[in-house]
Formats: C-alpha cells, sequence, structure tokens
C-alpha cells in the first residue's frame, strides 16, 4: 500500500513538473510574440523581414519535432524535452541584446527548433506521467501553457509601461525555461516507448491510422487557434472600426475561454467520453468562426473568438492524449509525427486567411476554419477505434 502510495506522489509531483515545461513554452512563446515591435525597432527590420523570420521558425519548429523524435527514440523524452528547453532558454537569452540581422535571425532559428522539441516532447511525457497517474490530467498541463502566456502578456505590459524594455521580461522567460530543464533532465518521467513496439500496436495501418485522425484534429484546431491569434485583433480594429483599446479583447477572451475550458477538460472526459467531447469542440470551434462572420459587430465578434476558444481547449489535448493513449508502446514516436500537424495548421490559419482577406475580406476569411471543422467532423467519430496497443502499456512505462 505504502509503495502505491509512494508511485502516486512521485508521479503527481512529475506531472507538476511537466507543467512548469508547458508553463516555460508558453511564458517563452508569449514573451517573443509580445516583443517582436521592440525587437523590429532595435534591430531595425521590417515587416517582411520579420514574416520571412516567422515562417522560418515554423519550419525549424518542425525540425525539432523530428529531433525530438531522434532523441526519445534513443535516450527517451525526458532528454529531448529539457534540451529543448535548454535551446529555447538560451536562444530567447540571444535575442535580449542587439546583434547583426543574420545572427539574430540564425538566434530565433536555433529558438524555433528548440520550440519544436518542446512542443513534441511535452505532450510524450504528459502521456506517459497520465498512464502512470491513471487520470486524465492533460488539460490541465495545458492549461498551464495558456496561463504562462497570459501572464507573460501581462509581465510584458508591466515592463513597457515602466520604460524597462522587452529584453528584461524575454530574460525572465529564459531564465525559467534553462532552470526548469536543468531541474527535469533527471526529474521529468523517465518512461520510454520504443520503435520496435510499432510491431506490437496493430502494425503500421494502425498507427498511420492514428496519426491521421489525431493528426488532422490538431491541424484543425490550430488552423482555428492560428485565425483568431493571428486575425482576430486585426479584424475587430480594421474591419469593424473598434476603437484601439477594443480590439485587443477578441484575443483576449479567446485565451481566457481556452484557459477556463482546459482547466475543466480532464473532469469532463471521463465522463463524456473522448468521441463526444471531439465532435462537440470540433462544432464550438465551428459555432464560433461562423458567428464572427454572420454577425459582424464587435461584440458578436468577441463572443464568436470566445467561443471558438472553448473548442480548441479542450480539442488540442484530447487529441494528443487520444494519439499517445492508442499506441502508448509507441507514443513518443506517434505524438512526433501528430504534433507536425500543428505547424501545417499554425501555417493554414495565419497564411491562408491573410491571403484572402484582399480578395474577399477578413470577415469572410474566417469561413476557412468553419470549412476545415466541417471537413473534419468524420475523422472524429474514429477516435472510438484507436485502441490498439493496451495489451503493450506496461512496456510504456518501464
Amino acid at each position: 500500500m505504502n509503495d502505491v502510495s509512494g508511485t502516486a506522489m512521485s508521479a503527481g509531483a512529475r506531472a507538476r513538473l511537466i507543467g512548469a515545461g508547458y508553463a516555460a513554452q508558453g511564458l517563452g512563446y508569449a514573451t517573443v510574440v509580445t516583443a517582436l515591435p521592440e525587437f523590429k525597432d532595435r534591430q531595425g527590420i521590417d515587416d517582411t523581414f520579420v514574416s520571412a523570420i516567422l515562417l522560418l521558425v515554423c519550419v525549424a519548429a518542425a525540425g525539432g519535432s523530428v529531433l525530438a523524435d531522434r532523441i526519445a527514440a534513443r535516450w527517451g523524452s525526458r532528454y529531448a524535452l529539457a534540451s529543448g528547453l535548454l535551446i529555447v532558454g538560451l536562444g530567447l537569452a540571444g535575442t535580449t541584446f542587439r546583434s547583426p540581422n543574420a545572427v539574430f535571425a540564425a538566434i530565433l532559428l536555433a529558438y524555433g527548433v528548440g520550440l519544436g522539441a518542446v512542443d513534441a516532447s511535452l505532450s510524450m511525457q504528459g502521456v506517459l506521467v497520465q498512464a502512470r497517474l491513471g487520470r486524465s490530467v492533460m488539460s490541465r498541463l495545458f492549461a498551464a501553457y495558456t496561463a504562462a502566456a497570459i501572464a507573460a502578456a501581462l509581465l510584458m505590459s508591466a515592463v513597457l509601461a515602466g520604460g524597462v524594455g522587452a529584453a528584461v521580461a524575454v530574460a525572465v522567460a529564459a531564465l525559467f525555461a534553462i532552470v526548469v530543464g536543468l531541474v527535469g533532465w533527471r526529474l521529468f518521467e523517465p518512461g520510454r516507448t520504443l520503435r520496435s513496439a510499432v510491431a506490437h500496436a496493430g502494425g503500421g495501418q494502425g498507427v498511420r491510422r492514428i496519426v491521421v485522425v489525431c493528426g488532422m484534429l490538431i491541424f484543425t484546431a490550430f488552423l482555428v487557434d492560428s485565425a483568431v491569434s493571428t486575425w482576430s485583433s486585426v479584424y475587430l480594429k480594421d474591419s469593424l472600426a473598434a476603437a484601439a483599446s477594443v480590439a485587443p479583447l477578441g484575443y483576449a477572451a479567446y485565451q481566457g475561454a481556452v484557459l477556463v475550458s482546459r482547466l475543466v477538460a480532464d473532469h469532463m472526459t471521463p465522463r463524456a467520453g473522448r468521441v463526444p467531447l471531439a465532435i462537440g469542440s470540433l462544432v464550438v470551434c465551428g459555432v464560433g468562426c461562423g458567428l464572427v462572420v454572420v454577425l459582424p459587430a464587435v461584440g458578436a465578434a468577441v463572443a464568436g473568438f470566445a467561443i471558438a476558444g472553448i473548442g480548441v481547449g479542450v480539442l488540442v489535448p484530447l487529441a494528443f492524449s487520444a494519439a499517445g493513449e492508442a499506441a502508448l508502446a509507441s507514443s513518443d514516436e506517434v505524438i512526433a509525427k501528430v504534433n507536425l500537424f500543428n505547424y501545417g495548421g499554425a501555417l493554414g490559419g495565419a497564411v491562408l486567411i491573410g491571403t484572402l482577406s484582399e480578395p474577399i475580406g477578413l470577415r469572410w476569411a474566417f469561413l476557412i476554419p468553419v470549412v476545415a471543422v466541417i471537413a473534419t467532423l468524420p475523422l472524429a467519430r474514429r477516435l472510438a477505434n484507436l485502441t490498439v496497443t493496451a495489451p503493450t502499456v506496461d512496456k510504456a512505462l518501464a
């Protein structure tokens, strides 16, 4: 009895440490995004340069996700996560001082590699510790990311209002990522999964089905997320003539809804089941974006963005949990592949909607997430059949 209690406490403490990893990721990313205006002024760069760098950072992040898969396969996902956090921290630290633009771009690309490695390995670790605990915790782990991102925006606002400079907030995020990475090097979830386990997981066809189904859920969720995150403020200000002080409220409402939904989703999953929750989350995403299109008014748009946030907040951790648990004996490899859909969705939401904003307007461009939701709905039903590795659960926690 004592052994079981001790194991549970150890897993719980490890879950909190992994939650700190999610927080470090959210804190770092949000400080970089909110520091972009000051980076532009300090480096003397324009929007075209920034757009090109952000695109390359996404590509680098995809490479980082593949790198995390390789590290996890050889040494375990805790080392992929710890090393990714160290790269993120050092990359963030490198942005805090002026450097030649070529060097600055290289620093951001290195940060992108770390970003992708952490993205993938956080979900690997989350799935493993969730399996060890025997209950759903993935949504609360993602909630730590969202809460930290909100905290980063508030921190950046405070340091800029105080005339201190964005570098201070970025330095805080860098230090936090490095500390969590160093501590986690030995203390993150030690369980590891093996590529050879794929053969025991229903074969390659079974694993490909898991990757496609869960990957498309991730793609759609991040397409909605990127659409709202990138264009909500622009839409409110430019298309609906909202005041400058009102324009950010759409994004704030969205992030607040994401946080709340993630705090409660773990309690809903065992009661409602993954398939109904996945379908419901997709429908909510579609309704939220559809409201933005149907009612071109500031209040309706803010409400629509918040509704979409409820769906995204539930769908992302649910899809990663489903992928990892369906192929638990090879979850590291599967999650690394599923995570790649993240970047496709993010680019689609940012680039496709931006491209269509001129010919048809931002209002109608928000139909793109609605179409994606409708196309993805049939796949959500297939989550019920993604149970191919129950006999090999113990191997993943060895």
